[in-house]
Order: structure tokens, then C-alpha cells, then sequence
């Protein structure tokens, strides 16, 4: 592992018996940056994070954070991290203050500093006139943000956060990443699961999981910039009906519901052409059909389309040669 980089893996792979969660995964998080794992529910994100917080032991391949290997030495991880799990772990019992000094204790924050930190989380996280409060009479977002501070009570170099904005409202998502980019500016490295495609575009690096597997792997602008084909938005009066008829033309690399239009992918111009004279034929009526640049919805979409039609291609040559 490089000094430059807080966390790297080679090869990294978690066997539940037959079952594969995490498969040969590679990628690096230089010390400082956001690191996103973008992907559906299943991917293998939260065994990728728990295996490198030394909470799972890896099946094969490696894993290093901060310079310590997370199998042989997973204590000497967990004592350098903040975690904060998808489930929320704090005490609902407990008032805010309250919580916060607890986690201060765990983590061993002296004495000394200890009244000092807790004032300062609660200042970072807004938390200013809720500290009586009891945590299970604060609103999703509050707790959240409470979570957070509890995460960092002991100033970790090195943050995990898993699906850390399920749930959450759209506003209180942003105000989140707001306290995620100051603690980046600090020095603080960050690797965050989500299944929220706009939240990836916050991170200055991204890796896409799919099924146990990193299909992508580059910044959000690269990877839009490196999408396949031409994208497509069309507005028109039976989207159901477009999406079966996209389905079938030659050259229709994919096809998704977008909102109130369809997102469709052609590979090229003449792909383009066919689209619509089939759109025509079939009486779907178009209201607009625009070139957009793509989403990283758009970007995820394609790159599972492709590894489909890959496996597919795969399973006619296996199933051929048999």
C-alpha cells in the first residue's frame, strides 16, 4: 500500500459458502478524497465495507486501511475509523449529549478534551438547543446528523458510511454532504455506499458494484463522458408501448423509464432513425426526442445492460458448444 492512499484493495473477495457477496474487487482511496460504492440493494456494498472495517473476515485477496491489513489486523483498523451502519445504532433512551459522551467514552477520547469535542460536534452538526433531547424524539434527519458526530467523536483520519441518507429527505441529504465535504477539507478520507445515483456525483471518485462485482471504476464526469452510444430523452404519449418497440431494433443499446419520458440509448445515428420510423409505425405519438447528456443513472443502467448481454452472449456459446 502507498502512503499516498488511505485505503487499497487487491482482489478483495467474500465466499458465504457457495454464495460469492464480494468478487475480486480492486480500487485505492487516496488520503482526503469521497469514495463512493454506487449500486442496487445486494451488490455487495455493505460486505465490501464491513470487511474493510474488520468487522468481516476477507475469503481471499487483501484489504489495507490506514497502512493495517483488515484480516490479520482488524482491532488496529477499528480503533483508527468512524462507522456509521445503515441501521441506526445510537441510544434512543439516551439524550443527545448523552449519546455523544457515551461514544466519547468508548472511543477513549481523554478526559481532558472530552467536554470541548462533544460542544464541537454539536456545533458541526446543528445539533445547537437539542442537546436535552432524547434521541427517539428527534425527527430521521436529526438523527442522522447525531450519528455522525457520534462517528467522529474520536477524530478518526478514515470514515465509513453505509447507505448513510436512507430515508432521509432531499434537503437534509444535501445539508449531510455539507458536514461530509468539511470533514474532506480536514483531511478526512471517506468511502460511502449508496443506492442514491445523484448522491455519487458528490464524490470525487466512484466504483460501481453489481452483482458482488466493481463494473466501473473512475470519476463521475469520466464515466459520463465514457458512455457508449448516444442518449436519447423522448417525450411521447404511451411510454410502455415506446419501451416494447425500443426493445426490439437493432441498435437500441438500453431503454429505462426517466420520470415522466424514457431515457433510450442508440448506438449511433442510424440507430437514432430506425427509432423513431418504428416509434411512427407503431402509433406511439412523440412529442420530443432530444440528445441529453447522461445521468449517472444512465451511465449505471447501461453498464448493467452491457454486463446482461454479456452473460447472455456467455450462456448461448456455453449452451452452443455442449
Amino acid at each position: 500500500m502507498t502512503a499516498e492512499n488511505a485505503v487499497e484493495t487487491i482482489d478483495l473477495t467474500k465466499k458465504f459458502d457457495e454464495f460469492t457477496a464480494v468478487n475480486q474487487i480492486n480500487f485505492s482511496i487516496p488520503k482526503g478524497e469521497i469514495f463512493g460504492l454506487l449500486g442496487p440493494n445486494g451488490a455487495g456494498k455493505t460486505t465490501t465495507i464491513r470487511m474493510l472495517c474488520g468487522i468481516l473476515s476477507p475469503t481471499s485477496g487483501k484489504g489495507e486501511v490506514l497502512g493495517y491489513d483488515v484480516a490479520s489486523q482488524p482491532e488496529e483498523v477499528k480503533k483508527r475509523i468512524g462507522y456509521m451502519s445503515q441501521k441506526f445504532s445510537l441510544y434512543n433512551d439516551l439524550t443527545v449529549r448523552e449519546n455523544l459522551d457515551f461514544y466519547a467514552r468508548i472511543y477513549s477520547v481523554p478526559n481532558s478534551i472530552r467536554k470541548n469535542r462533544i460542544e464541537d460536534l454539536i456545533e458541526m452538526a446543528g445539533l445547537k438547543g437539542h442537546e436535552r433531547k432524547i434521541t427517539s424524539d428527534l425527527s430521521g434527519a436529526w438523527r442522522q446528523r447525531l450519528a455522525l458526530a457520534c462517528a467522529i467523536v474520536h477524530q478518526p483520519p478514515m470514515l465509513f458510511l453505509d447507505e448513510p441518507t436512507a430515508g432521509v429527505d432531499p434537503i437534509s441529504r444535501r445539508d449531510f454532504w455539507s458536514m461530509i465535504y468539511e470533514l474532506a477539507s480536514q483531511g478526512v478520507s471517506v468511502l460511502t455506499t449508496t443506492h442514491y445515483m445523484d448522491e455519487a456525483d458528490y464524490c470525487n471518485m466512484i466504483g460501481m458494484m453489481y452483482r458482488a462485482q466493481l463494473i466501473a471504476l473512475n470519476d463521475p464526469d469520466s464515466l459520463k463522458a465514457n458512455m457508449k452510444g448516444i442518449l436519447l430523452e423522448v417525450d411521447c404519449d404511451d411510454y410502455h408501448k415506446a419501451l416494447e418497440v425500443s426493445e426490439k431494433i437493432p441498435g437500441v443499446l438500453d431503454s429505462a423509464v426517466h420520470g415522466i419520458l424514457l431515457h433510450i440509448t442508440v448506438e449511433d445515428y442510424p440507430a437514432r432513425h430506425r427509432l423513431e420510423e418504428a416509434l411512427q409505425q407503431n402509433r406511439v405519438k412523440i412529442y420530443s426526442i432530444e440528445e441529453v447528456l447522461p445521468s449517472l443513472e444512465d451511465v449505471f443502467v447501461s453498464m448493467v445492460e452491457a454486463e446482461e448481454r454479456a452473460e447472455l452472449r456467455a450462456s448461448l456459446r456455453s449452451g452452443g458448444s455442449e
